[in-house]
């Protein structure tokens, strides 16, 4: 096939790829109400960036005479961002198209999106004290830390609690799709998987963070520590939709700590306060406060080579 053989096979190839949309509706968006903009979306976190933490991202220069000048600049930006994105979510909610005459609806649809960025706002200082906790849990907790400004600029773990504590706000306000876009993108950067409905405490500190799983249902007291890799998630995920609106994962009481690999599911699971849950346990029944939870130490067995002679095999014990 030549060049020219190629463009004339492009309208079959067009005409193929149209009936398979057309007939695969659970993968097309046709002829319906507008979908929210990922990259706004994206755009919006950022700018909660730079509002949450002035001087650390974006503009730089700022000081006590100016700050009060970039902070209405950044309330004004997010404002019109947020009202635009919650009120399309809000449509996508009710499924309304523009101009289908169904304007009194739509109406509605605005004025609650121009109510939920008010009040998004007015509970944003709120929010900056719970992650102001936060900063300062992962410095106590972490000997690595040199100072604030290091897990401020550098903890993903803190990346992803700032994203979930505003998507949380919007979750509460039941707005639809919006909070989990946001908390998706901070997924994709860190690897840290926290859904906006999860309810987490105060001076949270998630180390390393990679892996971490934290379901819709799960409440997270305060003065926890999560280590990579931990998931806190439900028993019987086979059933789908059929669990909708249950209580599915579990809840972890203050001053726990979970180390890596640690696998804690069910609705009904409680951990203790005080508890600590090591490494690569997996529990799906509840601890009382301040239990420790090990694995049986394991056997290492291993090779000692004794100059140019064989091999001996030794026994050892090796505790997770």
């Amino acid at each position: 096939m030549d060049h020219r053989q190629l463009h004339e096979s492009l309208p079959a190839i067009v005409d193929t790829l149209v009936k398979s949309v057309m007939g695969e509706p659970r993968m097309q968006h046709l002829n319906r109400v507008d979908l929210p903009n990922r990259d706004v979306v994206i755009e919006i976190i950022k700018k909660l960036r730079q509002l949450v933490y002035p001087g650390y991202f974006g503009k730089q220069g700022l000081t006590s005479e100016n700050v009060t000048y970039r902070i209405g600049e950044l309330v004004m930006e997010l404002a019109e961002l947020l009202y635009d994105q919650i009120r399309c979510c809000m449509r996508y909610g009710e499924q309304i198209p523009e101009g289908n005459g169904h304007s009194e609806i739509c109406e509605e649809c605005n004025r609650a999106a121009a109510k939920i960025t008010h009040a998004f706002f007015e509970r944003m200082p709120a929010v900056r004290e719970l992650l102001a906790g936060d900063v300062q849990a992962a410095f106590d907790s972490d000997p690595a830390a040199k100072g604030t400004d290091e897990t401020i600029f550098c903890y993903p773990g803190l990346f992803a609690g700032f994203v979930q504590r505003f998507a949380h706000v919007l979750h509460e306000m039941n707005v639809p799709l919006l909070p989990r876009i946001m908390t998706e993108y901070a997924h994709s950067l860190t690897g840290i998987d926290i859904h906006p409905g999860a309810r987490l405490g105060q001076r949270l500190f998630v180390d390393h963070g990679t892996g971490v799983v934290i379901g819709e249902t799960t409440v997270i007291g305060n003065n926890v520590k999560i280590y990579q890799g931990v998931t806190l998630g439900a028993v019987a995920p086979e059933f789908g939709q059929l669990l909708r609106g249950q209580k599915r994962h579990p809840t972890i009481e203050d001053d726990v700590v979970l180390y890596a690999g640690a696998t804690i599911l069910g609705g009904e699971t409680v951990i203790g306060k005080a508890s600590v849950i090591g490494g690569n346990v997996f529990l799906t029944a509840s601890v009382p406060a301040g239990t420790r939870v090990t694995n049986e130490p394991s056997k290492l067995r291993y090779k000692q080579r004794k100059g140019r002679g064989r091999a001996t095999e030794s026994l050892i014990d090796f505790e997770i």
